[in-house]
């Protein structure tokens, strides 16, 4: 059943448009301004958007800033009204956008709590059943009975994402709930989107965080400019969108005309991100072995050349080198010709994210010689999984650390 559907959505705004309090302020600004609006004064927000979500998905929603991200979602939560096209949901939408949207600052925490629950249509006993789980999920115990206006941004969300999420709407919109707050509250709001995905119902959420879309979302769209430019499954749409921004590319070749890197013993030809079948793949899963092949061609015999590997991620932190130290090649000279060598990383080493890859051929006996290292050749992707069998078991918030291994563990019960 598809919850929500949206077809040719569109959004204008109008640059320094302002509204009038009275005909004779209108009369003044026809007076100003006579003539209509021109192409150059409309912001188009939202270009002709459509997606469809089924009941239960949990929608990722990815872009820059000013993408439409965030005007989407207000059209959906009825904040404000599309241009043109239309929006159907079927269901009870409970939204968290912009810190404090939907509370009234008057009112404390408690009251507000029970106003939000009679926008969802809930009547008070419904929302007295939840109303302990809210609070304690939320941390306000001591500041209920205060006026939410002398909150401070993080209590506002955290009182906000609990009453969003333990309300039980069918439709739960969340716009940068990792934008506020700290780290450990954070992680509490990824387990509990995580739960109420479990639960069935339909989530749509909007993130500059992309190793927790993969994580929560099993679909996403990208959007660039107010159009839709991707959409699919989650971690496709990430890789696609990392490799339009950031220029991440799987594969690389390098034409004998065109300066490919280059010694007089050794050119480089290829590079490529591959599978455990072979395929170039640029996004992967962290349970599975990547391969990092380069293809070259030896120039020149007396030589012993060994491909060289340098892995960064995307802060540009140097995480590790490989270099073939295999025992047929590591003190054997190459004859002239074509070669193909694999480095193999193995799964449930590197932590999720983006990685780039170095390239580089050395000899290093009797000494070093670095005949060539080409910066950010080709790069990858990696996704964790919630499947419960990788180093994060079922925890679904964000982990530190450069690299992630599964490691074998023992633990001793010492009571007997």
């Amino acid at each position: 059943m598809k919850v929500i559907k949206v077809e040719n959505l569109s959004k204008v705004y109008y640059l320094g448009s302002t509204k009038h309090n009275s005909l004779r302020d209108a009369l003044v600004s026809f007076v100003r301004k006579p003539y209509s609006r021109s192409e150059k004064d409309k912001l188009l927000a939202l270009q002709d958007v459509s997606f469809e979500v089924g009941d239960g998905e949990t929608l990722g929603i990815i872009g820059n800033n000013g993408a439409g991200k965030s005007t989407l979602l207000k059209i959906l939560s009825r904040i404000t009204k599309p241009t043109s096209g239309t929006a159907e949901l079927h269901g009870r939408v409970g939204s968290l956008l912009e810190v404090g949207t939907g509370f009234h600052n008057e009112l404390s925490g408690r009251e507000n709590i029970f106003l939000n629950g009679a926008i969802l249509g809930m009547n008070r006993v419904e929302i007295e059943k939840r109303f302990d789980e809210i609070v304690a999920f939320a941390e306000i115990e001591k500041f209920l009975d205060t006026p939410v206006k002398h909150y401070s941004s993080g209590m506002y969300m955290r009182l906000a994402f609990s009453i969003a999420a333990h309300l039980e709407p069918e439709i739960l919109i969340v716009d940068e709930v990792l934008a506020v707050g700290d780290v450990a509250f954070q992680k509490k709001c990824l387990n509990k989107m995580r739960d109420v995905s479990q639960s069935g119902r339909t989530i749509l959420f909007v993130s500059h965080d992309m190793s927790a879309i993969t994580r929560i979302c099993n679909r996403a769209i990208a959007l660039s400019d107010g159009k839709i430019v991707g959409e699919g499954l989650a971690t496709d749409v990430v890789r696609e969108y990392l490799s339009a921004s950031w220029g991440m590319t799987a594969e690389q070749v390098f034409e004998i005309g065109k300066n490919p890197p280059a010694s007089e013993f050794v050119r480089l030809e290829k590079v490529r991100i591959i599978n455990e079948s072979g395929e170039t793949c640029g996004s992967h899963d962290i349970r599975r072995k990547i391969g990092i092949e380069a293809t070259y061609e030896v120039l020149q015999s007396g030589k012993i050349l060994l491909p060289n590997f340098q892995v960064y991620n995307q802060e540009r932190v140097h995480l590790f080198t490989i270099q073939d130290v295999s025992g047929e090649w590591k003190r054997r000279e190459k004859d002239k010709g074509r070669y193909v060598s694999t480095a193999w990383i193995p799964g449930n080493l590197m932590a999720e994210g983006s990685f780039f890859v170095n390239v580089a051929v050395v000899t290093y006996l009797p000494k070093m010689n670095v005949h060539f290292n080409a910066s950010e050749v080709v790069s990858f992707d990696i996704a964790d999984s919630m499947s419960g069998d990788t180093a994060r078991g079922d925890y679904a918030g964000k982990m530190d650390g450069l690299i992630r291994p599964l490691v074998d563990w023992e633990t001793r019960d010492l009571r007997f």
